[in-house]
């Protein structure tokens, strides 16, 4: 079909086109206005090991974390282990333990539209631990700073108290992991040196061994008196007051431009669909549509 031909029958078709777009615009805006928005909470943090307090080993002073390089953006270290905590099965664990999340769940699994489809299939409802991990994952997201070294931490919950609650949680449990790991480090390396030192005659070797006594003493004093061993609070956490996800705005902006493309699209094809001379060349490659496939399978 030549192309003046296809735009005059798309400008024929000019109303047909702008009702279209008005049913796809109206459908998609009560779809985005109906669904349910969430309460962002954040909490904005920084590696310890930047701050030459802390690092992997032995918490040693060190401008940049061992492993890492200046062009290698991504964390490492005792921060690194922190960034994984946080979705853990372990914290999973911990919110349905000690929080509501699984009744959460439950109940937004029971909801409409979809639970009476779930309990007319006779499918699961209750949630389990399997789900708060599905959760989690999907509801976390770390972003790092362009300008700096610090990390935004964001959670999405329904409830506004509920995700305060839980980012709280997730930032002690994963802060208290990597400390544990690391006093429990420190205090095996002791005791091992110990051992040696009531076993060792050499003076020399004892003078070794007594310096690195005190490397493994001074690490256990420091993982015991910082409050912060692998993420230093940079901002506390804190929850939006009015909840901002979705983003109805830009939502219904990008749907106000796909509608009327997508009734364009769909007018161009039924103009294309439609031609004869077209139709002919599609059936000499084996293609054929609406009446033209009932004779090509008839012949």
């Amino acid at each position: 079909m030549p192309l003046d031909h296809l735009l005059r029958g798309v400008l024929d078709r000019r109303w047909r086109i702008v009702l279209a777009a008005l049913l796809l615009f109206a459908l998609g805006a009560t779809v985005v206005t109906g669904w349910p928005r969430s309460y962002l909470t954040q909490i904005v943090v920084a590696p310890a090991e930047t701050t030459g307090l802390a690092t992997s080993s032995l918490l040693s002073a060190s401008a940049l974390p061992l492993g890492s390089g200046l062009l290698d953006p991504r964390p490492v270290g005792n921060f690194a282990v922190y960034l994984d905590a946080l979705r853990s099965p372990e914290a999973a664990a911990m919110l349905a333990r000690d929080t509501g999340l699984l009744a959460y769940l439950t109940a937004l699994r029971g909801a409409r539209p979809l639970g009476p489809l779930r309990r007319a299939l006779g499918l699961r409802i209750a949630a389990d631990l399997d789900d708060a991990q599905n959760w989690l994952e999907a509801r976390l997201a770390v972003t790092q700073g362009v300008a700096s070294v610090t990390f935004t931490i964001t959670l999405a919950h329904r409830d506004r108290a509920a995700a305060l609650e839980a980012l709280e949680r997730l930032h002690a449990l994963a802060e208290a992991k990597v400390r544990a790991d690391l006093a429990g480090m420190a205090r095996r390396r002791i005791a091992a040196i110990e051992a040696r030192l009531a076993q060792e005659n050499d003076l020399y070797l004892r003078t070794m061994l007594y310096d690195l006594l005190g490397q493994q003493q001074r690490a256990a004093l420091v993982v015991q008196a910082d409050e912060a061993v692998a993420a230093r609070l940079v901002s506390a956490p804190m929850v939006e007051i009015r909840p901002s996800l979705p983003n109805r705005p830009l939502l219904l902006l990008l749907l106000a431009v796909v509608a009327p493309l997508a009734s364009l699209f769909w007018a161009v094809c039924a103009l294309l669909l439609g031609n004869p001379g077209y139709r002919g060349r599609m059936a000499q490659y084996g293609l054929a549509f609406g009446p033209d496939r009932q004779r090509t399978s008839a012949d």
